[in-house]
């Protein structure tokens, strides 16, 4: 049977005939060297030859210097929660410009999680701003544009692929006084669909910093964290490392952690040593990290004392050395 999934673009399958023309090619799918391959029909309906508006996303984006992609394989696991606290952090360094691009279309949370989901988006002679948390930490989400919080967002992959463009091509993003960003973060829908597929086509010219990826400790979770391991690097992007949360409860009486996903397989530990990737760390479950989202605050600096605020930092620091790495 032939696989229907969407090719990355300028990405020679690996199951490609021995003289494929590309999908890039006018050829692609309907040369002769196309006969029997089982990449065929994609390649013949997809847009052919390279985007145009890939060289205007690069130019916009000149000027931001790390762009990270927070994945998930499962939904539910805190991967937006991690995006905004990771934005909260690396913005507490006033001297920091950063940026968050909400790419989770049909479920856009982040505005809640950072505390702006009543503002609206403006536009200028130079595009779209994005909405301002903080006078270094800037937001863009569909959200800002949809007429109430309980609005759902009912597209084609055509359509989210289309806004997600216009996030990066179409907004002003020059934050500091010489147009720099020091970090563009994307926060991401689960899975490894028509938005990641999207982001990374986009992306292809101005380049992609990593992927950081949150997963709980359940083999459930565990499952599909491998899927998106295996996108990543079929898509060529670097993995920075995982975070595994949830990973459990710290009593914040006693002390005492209790295993409320236990990690039947290992875990993010055992898949990370398996795979020789990078374990960021683990972040036990607090009560607080879910108020701090309800309130859209940072939860690291409302809960410094916490275990699990204590993991956060731990975590993001490395991802600032990895980053970072003469920093």
């Amino acid at each position: 049977m032939a696989d229907n999934t969407a090719i990355p673009q300028g990405a020679v399958p690996e199951n490609a005939n021995d003289h494929c023309p590309g999908p890039e090619s006018e050829a692609a799918g309907r040369a002769a060297g196309c006969e029997g391959c089982p990449n065929q029909e994609i390649c013949s309906t997809q847009a052919s030859g390279p985007d145009p508006d890939l060289s205007i996303v690069a130019e916009r984006l000149a000027n931001v210097t790390h762009k990270i992609l927070i994945l998930s394989g499962k939904g539910g696991v805190g991967k937006s929660t991690f995006t905004g606290q990771l934005a909260f952090a690396l913005a507490s360094d006033t001297d920091k410009e950063i940026g968050v691009v909400d790419i989770d279309i049909c479920g856009p949370s982040l505005p809640r999680i950072m505390g702006c989901e009543r503002e609206e988006i403006h536009r200028s002679a130079n595009g779209w701003s994005p909405v301002y948390v903080q006078d270094n930490l800037g937001v863009m989400s569909i959200a800002f544009m949809l007429p109430d919080e309980e609005s759902a967002v009912i597209w084609r992959g055509p359509k989210k692929n289309g806004m997600i463009k216009q996030f990066l091509k179409d907004v002003d993003w020059g934050a500091g006084s010489d147009g720099r960003l020091d970090y563009m973060l994307f926060d991401t829908p689960p899975g490894t669909s028509d938005e990641h597929l999207s982001v990374v086509q986009l992306l292809r010219e101005s380049g992609i910093t990593g992927a950081v990826i949150v997963t709980t400790p359940q083999e459930v979770a565990i499952q599909d964290v491998r899927k998106e391991i295996d996108f990543c690097r079929k898509a060529g992007v670097p993995i920075i490392g995982v975070v595994e949360n949830m990973s459990g409860f710290v009593c914040p009486s006693c002390n005492g952690e209790s295993r409320i996903f236990y990690p039947t397989t290992g875990g993010a530990s055992a898949m990370c040593a398996e795979l020789n990737i990078p374990l960021l760390g683990s972040i036990p479950l607090d009560p607080s990290i879910g108020r701090a989202c309800d309130f859209g605050s940072s939860f690291i600096d409302t809960c410094a004392d916490s275990p699990a605020a204590a993991a956060y930092i731990q975590i993001i620091d490395k991802i600032k050395q990895s980053v970072e790495p003469t920093s």
